[in-house]
């Protein structure tokens, strides 16, 4: 089975005009005064319009500098991930590259770890030792500590699922 990656931009910011204009069907220029102080309010009390979730759904991976470049953009917009389904290969990365802080995780959430595959100009996939040392040591010391307990990183994937997923990552 082939799975696809899917990821979603869900909008954390409630809808500021449907606050502001709820009270008798908007602005007229009697309220004008309590409009503009409900917009001020709107603006104050509410996040930021840009800053969102991506929800991550389902990924099977991918090439590495791919997934590392997302992870930056992601990362340099402030914006939090949501991990609400198969995280597999090169998207676990997303723990190596946003704070801890900025990630939660749902009960669907699984991450699936594997060495990395160095690929030939004839398409032929091999290991490496160093490259499978480099990923290991990129992911946070919790992670590394669980995945070392589990012999390492081989060809055969490893999966980080509920109870000690949720020990690890704020539950969303």
């Amino acid at each position: 089975m082939k799975w696809s990656s899917e990821w979603r931009i869900v909008s954390r910011v409630p809808d500021a005009a449907a606050r502001s204009d709820s009270h008798r069907g908007g602005c007229s220029w009697r309220r004008a005064n309590w409009c503009v102080v409900a917009f001020l309010l709107s603006i104050i009390l509410l996040p930021p319009i840009s800053r969102a979730d991506v929800r991550i759904v389902s990924s099977s991976g991918g090439r590495v500098s791919d997934f590392l470049e997302i992870f930056a953009r992601i990362n340099r917009s402030g914006e939090r991930v949501v991990i609400d389904g198969p995280c597999f290969s090169a998207c676990t990365l997303v723990l190596s590259t946003i704070p801890r802080n900025r990630i939660c995780v749902t009960s669907k959430a699984v991450l699936g770890f594997h060495a990395p595959q160095l690929i030939d100009r004839r398409g032929r996939s091999t290991g490496s030792a160093q490259a499978t040392r480099i990923v290991t040591n990129a992911y946070p010391p919790r992670v590394r500590s669980w995945i070392k307990k589990r012999g390492g990183l081989s060809r055969h994937p490893i999966y980080l699922r509920g109870k000690e997923l949720s020990s690890m990552y704020r539950k969303c």
